[in-house]
């Protein structure tokens, strides 16, 4: 089955300097179909809202501007985009990447087969080297999980039956970060079917600063205790205690205050590893399990 019309949602809040280089990569799509895309702002306060409302590819992507004010996080901004959209299928893209200019086709092709389609990352053509050397990622065959349990789309990339995603509730708003996880679990807890197409391609940008980095991944790795808390019930398990502390020594070895020469370790990379700990941790303590 193909769909009547494509709705492209982007959540958003402050991306009036980045997003223009993903609009500009949408309307540079393969796909024949056709597509609206909405930006989905969730109380931006630079000034996003004339920025789109000007855009001069307004008519060419049929863009629409929408208001997610009424609650903080990008679970609000991604439910009411899907509200407003008037297609079948839904496709999530951020406003800070850029999608390959095959992506939509392969993400619609797959979709005829399945309720959730999730595609692959890269990080080399929109990062700096020093930056990539951080948390690189490179297109894979297989799907994104997390070993122990289901595989799981990535909220910068992933599409979904309009129909689907109403059935299981969307994503759940009192998830800010990993809600892209639990939706992924909840389509295929609910006997929904999740393929993952790696032709549907997204360029990741990852954050550019050390400080930026470390509450990031801190705030991946709360996200990651909250899941274990949610769906351990249903089969989610935690790594094995050697993991972990392989994990651990290996932080304390390669520590930023011995030699780069000698850990060959960059930086940024033992800062984003020793955040995602350091959030499993205390996300443990808050969600009153153990996580690590």
């Amino acid at each position: 089955m193909s769909p009547r019309l494509v709705s492209v949602v982007i959540p958003t809040y402050n991306a009036a300097s980045t997003i223009d280089e993903q609009l500009q990569a949408l309307a540079a799509q393969d796909y024949e179909g056709p597509l609206e895309v909405i930006v989905s702002d969730n109380n931006s306060t630079d000034g996003i809202r004339d920025l789109i409302e000007d855009h001069p590819l307004v008519d060419q992507l049929q863009l629409r501007w929408v208001s997610a004010s009424l609650k903080q996080g990008v679970s609000h901004a991604r439910n009411v985009g899907v509200d407003e959209a008037t297609g079948d299928f839904i496709a999530f893209c951020d406003a800070d990447d850029r999608v390959h200019p095959d992506w939509l086709s392969a993400m619609v092709g797959a979709a005829e087969n399945a309720d959730l389609v999730s595609g692959a990352l890269e990080t080399a053509s929109i990062n700096s080297s020093e930056v990539q050397s951080w948390r690189r990622i490179e297109p894979r065959e297989e799907p994104h999980s997390y070993t122990t349990y289901l595989p799981h789309a990535m909220g910068c990339n992933f599409g979904v039956w309009k129909s689907s995603y109403k059935a299981v509730g969307g994503c759940d708003e009192n998830m800010r970060i990993g809600e892209d996880v639990d939706f992924s679990w909840r389509i295929q807890q609910a006997g929904m079917t999740f393929i993952y197409e790696p032709r549907a391609l997204v360029a990741y940008r990852l954050r550019s600063g050390l400080k930026a980095a470390w509450r990031q991944t801190k705030a991946f790795g709360a996200a990651d205790a909250f899941l274990y808390a949610k769906h351990r019930q249903h089969g989610f398990r935690r790594s094995s205690k050697k993991s972990v502390a392989t994990q651990v020594a290996g932080l304390l070895l390669l520590n930023p205050i011995l030699p780069q020469a000698v850990t060959r370790m960059p930086r940024g990379k033992w800062v984003a590893h020793t955040g995602l700990l350091i959030g499993r941790l205390t996300g443990s303590v808050r969600q009153r399990v153990i996580y690590l």
